[in-house]
C-alpha cells in the first residue's frame, strides 16, 4: 500500500468511526505590527516604493491637481487618461490648471480603444483602495469606470492614495476593509513600476508596462 493510500485509509476509518477531524486556529501573529501614525506610514511607504523606483508626492486637497500637472509638464506627457465617474476625474475636468495635458476618457469598448489606447495615450490617472505602508503597495480594485488596463498599460500610472487609507500592513487592510465579504474578479497590488528579471535574472524596470509610478498621497 503507498503512502497516500495509507493516509486516505486513515481518513476513512476515522470516519467510519465518528471522528471528528480538527481544523488547527489559525495564528496571524506573525503578520500584525505595532500601530503606527499616519505620518510613521506616510514614511515607511514613500521609503519602500522609492527602493523600487516609484515616486511619491505629497499632496494636499487643494494642491494635488498642480502638482500633478508640473510633474507632468515635465516630463513632456501630451495627454492624461482619466475616469468619466470618478471624483478624481470630474476634478480634472473642472480644473483650471493651465498646464493640464489632453484629457482623454475611457469611454468606449476595449475592441475599438485598444490601438489608441496601447499607441497614443501617454498617461492614465486612477485611485487607489489604500496602500500598504509596510510593502510599499497599492491596493487597486477594478471597475467599469477604472478598469485594470487604464493602470496597467499607458507608460506612466498616476495613483491617487487618501493618506487616511495607508495601512501598516496588508493584514490590516484586509481586516479594515472586510475583504472576506466580497471582492472584484480582479484585484491588482502595485509595488512600483512594472519590472522583471527573466533575462539573465538581471532586474530591469518598465519592461512590460508603465515605465514609471507616480503616487498622489493626499494628506
Amino acid at each position: 500500500m503507498s503512502s497516500r493510500d495509507t493516509i486516505l485509509q486513515r481518513l476513512r476509518n476515522r470516519n467510519r468511526s465518528g471522528g471528528e477531524l480538527s481544523v488547527p486556529e489559525c495564528d496571524f501573529s506573525v503578520m500584525r505590527q505595532p500601530a503606527s501614525s499616519v505620518p510613521e506610514r506616510i514614511d515607511q511607504f514613500q521609503k519602500t516604493i522609492e527602493s523600487v523606483h516609484g515616486e511619491v508626492l505629497r499632496c494636499t486637497q487643494d494642491s494635488w491637481i498642480a502638482q500633478l500637472a508640473s510633474a507632468l509638464s515635465s516630463r513632456g506627457v501630451r495627454n492624461l487618461l482619466i475616469p468619466a465617474e470618478h471624483q478624481i476625474g470630474r476634478a480634472l475636468r473642472e480644473s483650471k490648471q493651465d498646464y493640464l495635458p489632453e484629457l482623454l476618457i475611457y469611454d468606449e469598448p476595449i475592441e475599438s480603444w485598444q490601438p489608441h489606447l496601447f499607441n497614443e495615450v501617454d498617461a492614465g490617472i486612477t485611485s487607489t483602495r489604500g496602500g500598504i505602508a509596510e510593502t510599499g503597495t497599492l491596493i487597486l480594485w477594478p471597475t467599469p469606470d477604472e478598469p485594470r488596463l487604464m493602470s496597467l498599460v499607458p507608460p506612466i500610472h498616476i495613483a491617487v492614495l487618501e493618506a487616511s487609507e495607508l495601512y501598516t500592513t496588508f493584514h490590516e487592510a484586509m481586516l479594515a476593509q472586510n475583504w472576506a465579504a466580497g471582492m472584484p474578479t480582479n484585484a491588482l497590488l502595485v509595488s512600483g513600476p512594472s519590472k522583471t528579471a527573466d533575462i539573465e535574472q538581471t532586474l530591469a524596470y518598465g519592461v512590460h508596462g508603465p515605465k514609471e509610478l507616480i503616487v498622489l498621497v493626499i494628506e
